[in-house]
């Protein structure tokens, strides 16, 4: 019964995004202006409620995104805006998205009661007329519901419109083009003093690099426009509660978000979107000068990233997998704080996670080897305890770093518990490539068991994957064809 409501359900999505697709064809000049309206708002709950609170409107130009896709047709992410005619009830406009309220639904806090409000935004072409501006939220089912509506009138008074923030410098990465036909990807910086502005052009040419050795941005290269946007930080770093260390940011990015040690977010979404502002944006990087191991990616919203680690790149891109194209994590031995992130009884939307409920209909069977058996055959055994090994030692070494650095520790003993925690990290990963190297599994697309924070009921696409483990390597074929559709989407 439930593969049969599944597949009900995927194909009446389908057929809704074809059909939307078509109404909304030829629409932008019709409907909008060549600028966009950033509606600013609340997110209130906890793990059984939600409400959502319009909070100030904003308007600047131009707009970034497609004037030709208009209607989000890759039903991807718990939430989804539209934007429809309030007479007809034509659907104009749409996004879906994700949001670090939904995972704080999933945490202990939020499941005992706990409320908790997060800033959130999203842009919108700014309408020529009135519309209805809907926010959608997705169930158990799949299905979606809707948790707010309002009308939005382009002439109402209170819509702000200020001019961008004098203090934040635009660099130029990339040449740039027509932000209808380009992705435009903003890196912002965070943490950096005036005198660390350098450091932090340095450091984002860095990583925008390492993403175009990546496929498919490698080949779609054209497509992008890239920039680094930089505004001198009071003081250097950011918040690490766990080692009582707190810095005056722009954007207060901080550590330990949602009670995880290595989980980097900004919850000052308005000062981000501040910041944003000053170019043209479809996609938002957070740069932040530390060399701590850490980041953060939210579906359509931004990703985080640190500066000075051995393996800042592949953080990077990791995140990107996220932020840009709704991929989810596949790895699952490393802690988190989430509660049945992904539960088991259930397929989830997740492109490149599978809890494999309709063997026959796997989501990316199109792309599977030739030949090879669903769920796929590895050593998964072997694999599990080096990993399990490796994460013991780390979160002991762990404690004894954030100890130190609470006790205000001298900076020798600092750096060597550093170097001893750089190097175990170092030693696990050459391990852990040296054994999914030598996998008979290797260099197919199957389905392969332990994914999305699971060891068990979860499967993704390969072996391994840069959305699986650390290190500068490729996404996964299907991580890949993912890709490739979100930067098409936003750029023709």
């Amino acid at each position: 019964m439930r593969k049969a409501l599944y597949l009900s359900a995927l194909c009446a999505a389908l057929l809704l995004a074809i059909t939307q697709i078509g109404a909304a064809s030829g629409t932008f000049d019709t409907h909008f202006t060549d600028a966009t309206l950033r509606v600013d708002y609340y997110h209130s709950g906890d793990a059984k409620s939600e409400a959502i609170t319009i909070g100030r409107l904003y308007r600047s130009a131009p707009w970034a995104g497609s004037i030709t896709n208009l209607i989000d047709p890759m039903n991807l992410g718990k939430y989804c805006i539209k934007v429809s005619d309030p007479a007809s009830g034509t659907l104009l406009f749409s996004r879906y998205f994700n949001t670090i309220f939904e995972e704080y639904q999933t945490t202990e806090a939020a499941l005992g009661g706990k409320m908790k409000t997060y800033e959130e935004s999203v842009l919108i072409p700014f309408p020529r007329r009135p519309v209805t501006l809907s926010f959608e939220s997705r169930q158990k089912d799949q299905s979606m519901k809707e948790v707010m509506k309002t009308v939005i009138d382009p002439a109402d008074t209170h819509i702000s419109s200020y001019s961008p923030d004098p203090s934040v410098e635009v660099i130029a990465l990339s040449e740039a083009g027509d932000p209808h036909t380009r992705v435009d990807f903003s890196i912002i910086a965070e943490g950096y003093t005036e005198k660390e502005r350098e450091k932090f052009i340095a450091d984002a040419k860095k990583v925008t690099a390492a993403l175009f050795t990546q496929e498919p941005f490698a080949s779609t290269r054209e497509r992008f426009t890239i920039r680094a946007l930089f505004k001198a930080s009071p003081e250097s770093g950011c918040d690490e509660p766990d080692f009582a260390i707190f810095r005056r940011t722009p954007l207060g990015c901080s550590f330990d978000s949602l009670g995880s040690e290595r989980y980097l977010l900004t919850e000052r979404n308005e000062r981000l979107h501040d910041i944003a502002s000053i170019a043209p944006y479809d996609t938002l990087a957070i740069l932040v000068n530390t060399k701590r191991y850490g980041g953060g990616g939210i579906y359509n919203h931004y990703a985080t990233c640190i500066s000075d680690s051995q393996w800042t790149n592949y953080v990077f891109i990791h995140e990107l997998g996220h932020s840009f194209a709704g991929l989810g994590d596949e790895y699952y031995t490393s802690k988190v704080e989430y509660t049945d992130f992904y539960p088991l009884d259930r397929e989830p939307l997740t492109p490149n996670i599978t809890a494999l409920l309709d063997v026959k209909n796997l989501k990316w069977k199109d792309l599977v080897t030739a030949g090879t058996k669903i769920p796929t055959p590895w050593d998964k055994e072997h694999y599990d305890k080096n990993d399990m090994r490796y994460q013991d030692i780390r979160d002991r070494i762990y404690q004894k770093l954030a100890e130190a650095k609470r006790n205000r520790a001298s900076r020798d003993e600092i750096e060597k518990i550093e170097r001893e925690q750089s190097q175990l990290s170092w030693k696990s990963y050459t391990q852990a490539q040296a054994i999914l190297a030598a996998d008979r599994g290797q260099g197919k697309v199957g389905a392969f068991e332990g994914a999305g924070y699971q060891v068990k009921g979860l499967y993704r696409p390969m072996l391994d994957c840069i959305m699986f483990s650390k290190g500068e390597k490729p996404f996964c074929r299907v991580c890949q064809d993912i890709i490739r559709k979100r930067i098409l989407f936003l750029s023709e």
